[in-house]
């Protein structure tokens, strides 16, 4: 098996620019879990008092349930806590389980995709292969999405399939809706059992319905797939090239607060040096810019162009 193509930091920077980045900071994580939920809970507080803008707190609260998952991500490297077992703690119990993950389960699935991407043995290789595709498919991929298909898919088929056989699946499931959605049943029904009695205790038991299930059956599913068609779709080069192994998407405020949270759209520098902890990836993302070898990077202006470069296939 031929691994990713990989560069050291020296072959960029000298030992002073790099010290920064490989300082971890003991606080810095456990704030950002924090930030995440308290945006919840304001956009929860504020759909349930200010009805008619439920719409946009659904968005809000979906995106911020892709946050979660993004420091989950962060906790599979080891990026949220200088303490290994703070780091797990948050990462499994306050993100992972409330939307039905795994961090023990995620973790050697995603260090898999880092050590062969956009090889074959890549386990995310087919949430890019696919693309580009038509207009018209991708319209059908968000509809199944924002209408909660993909939900229905992920959270009762899939764990029904998976109840029913414990050997190799032939339904054409994707693996890692089975890390993500389908080995971590029993505590998100848990979790969601106990967050329903809170609504309830509150006096607003449909909230739990409206402003939690809801985005994560609809906009959260469709964030997601934007995410993963942003990062690696139709980046040409990526399987031998270390700075094109991923795209970085130019993310405007509209974008982070309602498409990628926490500075998940610097996705190459990501790939380039994984261990950077995901609120240093703007400082490095101008110092990687700074020097030549940048030119090879994919970097898009916007999500709107990401969408515009992968529908290119004819209809």
């Amino acid at each position: 098996m031929s691994a990713a193509p990989r560069i050291a930091p020296s072959a960029l920077f000298t030992p002073q620019e790099w010290a920064p980045f490989q300082m971890r900071s003991a606080w810095a994580g456990p704030l950002l879990v924090a930030h995440c939920w308290a945006v919840i809970a304001l956009a929860v507080v504020a759909g349930v008092l200010i009805p008619w803008l439920i719409p946009l707190c659904i968005m809000v609260v979906g995106t911020r349930q892709l946050g979660l998952a993004i420091l989950m991500h962060e906790a599979a490297h080891g990026g949220l806590s200088r303490s290994n077992r703070l780091n797990d703690f948050l990462g499994h119990w306050l993100c992972a389980v409330p939307i039905g993950a795994s961090l023990k389960a995620y973790r050697p699935y995603h260090l898999t995709h880092h050590r062969f991407a956009q090889q074959a043995e890549d386990p995310d290789l087919m949430l890019s292969a696919p693309f580009p595709v038509s207009p018209a498919s991708l319209r059908r991929k968000l509809i199944r999405d924002l209408t909660g298909q993909t939900f229905f898919k992920q959270r009762v088929l899939l764990p029904l399939a998976q109840a029913r056989s414990s050997g190799p699946r032939d339904d054409g499931a994707h693996d890692y809706e089975a890390i993500v959605t389908g080995r971590s049943v029993l505590p998100f029904l848990a979790f969601n059992v106990v967050l329903l009695a809170a609504f309830i205790a509150a006096g607003v038991w449909w909230a739990f319905f409206v402003l939690w299930l809801l985005p994560m059956a609809t906009w959260f599913p469709m964030v997601t797939r934007l995410r993963n068609i942003a990062e690696h779709a139709c980046v040409e080069g990526s399987a031998v090239d270390p700075f094109r192994a991923a795209r970085t998407t130019r993310a405007a405020w509209w974008e982070r607060a309602f498409i990628a949270p926490y500075w998940v759209n610097f996705h190459a520098e990501h790939h380039l040096f994984m261990h950077v902890p995901c609120w240093k990836l703007p400082a490095l993302h101008r110092a990687i810019h700074a020097k030549p070898q940048a030119e090879a990077m994919e970097v898009a202006p916007g999500y709107a162009s990401v969408l515009k470069a992968v529908t290119r296939q004819p209809e």
